[in-house]
């Protein structure tokens, strides 16, 4: 997961302060009835001491009949209220009041109890009755009250367990839906995205596939048929030249197949990293073809990291394909940009539609009105956008900038910084 994701927003945060949340509130629930259970046990094992009040007595007149303390006296239940009275002058009277029946009671009842359910719903709300049923129903409450976070998480793994099975059992197409901002959810779109990129292969390799058994059918069709039309006799030039031209084109078609293979593997080992000269290897790809090469706004050198092998093959590529449709000078501009390498191929051919640019890079794909008899097999343009990527680059095709008819290629790759360059020149 990410390290920017805020601590609030992890899974296991959460259901951890739920449990703590939960385990609080029974701890607490569970103290206060314990504290209230031996608070009543208490008061029942003391014994008890009656409270004294003063009180007065008069007649009709307002004349003081009695005045003394009041103390009321123990009695059972429902057996009355019983007051000892001592007055001013050592007197001891006695004041007695029946018990109070409650409303609407009911024959049989029992005096002063209320109905004859009454002792059995004391006998569950005493302790230590009370404090167990207290106990369960916030037992219930705090199980029902995490029960939806749990369940809600259960619900997006087993979704997310669902589609991984449909994955496996091959429907590549399968996604999971992306919710939240915890595990699961990344964890959702890692296998989204991981799930895009096996798609993407899957679907890359069978178009390769099927692509090429058409390309490798054509070459080998030619090279039959012009051994048909020898007849056993000895070729003549013509024909010789044209069994080497299709013979050449099968070793080229197998060869950037493979290697088109390989740069789709990223665990695939392509040639050693290392510092390049993208001058330098402009230069010599540039005198390969007889191209101009402009680096007027360019230091000395610009040096990029990578796989030199397939550094030059890229420029190569898109060299080719600017001779293989212009009808005057290729032009090469290498120079740097906001801390990045540019290089622009520009040729004076027909030029590329606006609508077909990003198509022209896909594999064996050819501009209408293309024909194999002009060369190429339609993978040298993939290859530069797969070299391109393998090196945290990317390629796109222009208009010239100079106003001319044309297409202008441009492979933008990144620079190395300075420091980086004097340590490895020092070590």
């Amino acid at each position: 997961m990410p390290l920017s994701t805020p601590f609030s927003r992890r899974l296991y945060l959460r259901i951890w302060l739920a449990v703590v949340a939960g385990i609080a509130v029974l701890t607490l629930t569970v103290g206060w009835a314990w504290r209230m259970a031996e608070e009543q046990k208490a008061q029942n094992n003391q014994p008890f001491v009656p409270p004294s009040r003063e009180i007065a007595l008069r007649d009709p007149s307002g004349q003081l009949l009695l005045r003394g303390m009041a103390t009321r006296q123990p009695a059972e239940p429902g057996e009355g209220v019983e007051f000892r009275i001592e007055s001013d002058t050592g007197q001891t009277f006695t004041l007695q009041m029946a018990a109070r029946q409650p409303r609407g009671e009911r024959a049989g009842g029992r005096p002063g109890g209320g109905g004859p359910n009454q002792g059995w719903t004391a006998f569950w709300t005493r302790p230590p009755f009370g404090f167990l049923w207290l106990l369960g129903i916030v037992s219930l409450a705090v199980a029902v009250g995490v029960y939806p976070i749990i369940r809600r998480l259960t619900q997006r793994l087993e979704a997310l367990q669902r589609s991984v099975q449909k994955f496996g059992e091959g429907d590549l197409s399968v996604r999971v839906p992306e919710q939240g901002q915890d595990e699961v959810a990344d964890l959702a779109r890692q296998f989204n995205a991981a799930a895009e990129r096996v798609e993407t292969l899957v679907k890359s390799h069978k178009s390769l596939l099927a692509n090429a058994s058409h390309e490798l059918r054509s070459p080998l069709t030619r090279i039959r048929m012009g051994l048909e039309l020898m007849g056993g006799q000895q070729p003549s030039p013509a024909f010789r030249e044209e069994i080497l031209r299709n013979i050449a084109e099968l070793d080229q078609l197998v060869d950037e197949i493979l290697l088109a293979s390989r740069l789709d593997a990223r665990e695939a080992d392509v040639g050693t990293v290392e510092l390049v000269d993208l001058i330098g290897l402009a230069a010599e790809e540039c005198a390969r073809v007889d191209a101009d090469l402009d680096v007027s706004a360019s230091p000395d050198t610009l040096e990029v990291r990578g796989v030199a092998k397939l550094l030059r093959r890229a420029i190569r590529n898109l060299l080719e394909n600017a001779r293989r449709y212009s009808t005057g000078e290729i032009t090469v501009v290498v120079h740097r940009r906001q801390g990045r390498a540019e290089v622009h191929v520009c040729d004076q051919g027909p030029g590329v539609p606006p609508s077909q640019r990003e198509r022209i890079f896909e594999p064996f794909y050819r501009l209408p009105g293309a024909s194999e008899r002009a060369g190429g097999v339609g993978l040298g343009l993939s290859l530069v956008r797969s070299i391109a990527g393998r090196h945290q680059g990317t390629v796109h095709c222009q208009d010239r900038s100079d106003g001319e008819h044309g297409a202008c290629f441009v492979l933008t790759l990144p620079l190395v910084p300075v420091a980086a360059t004097a340590s490895t020149n020092t070590h």
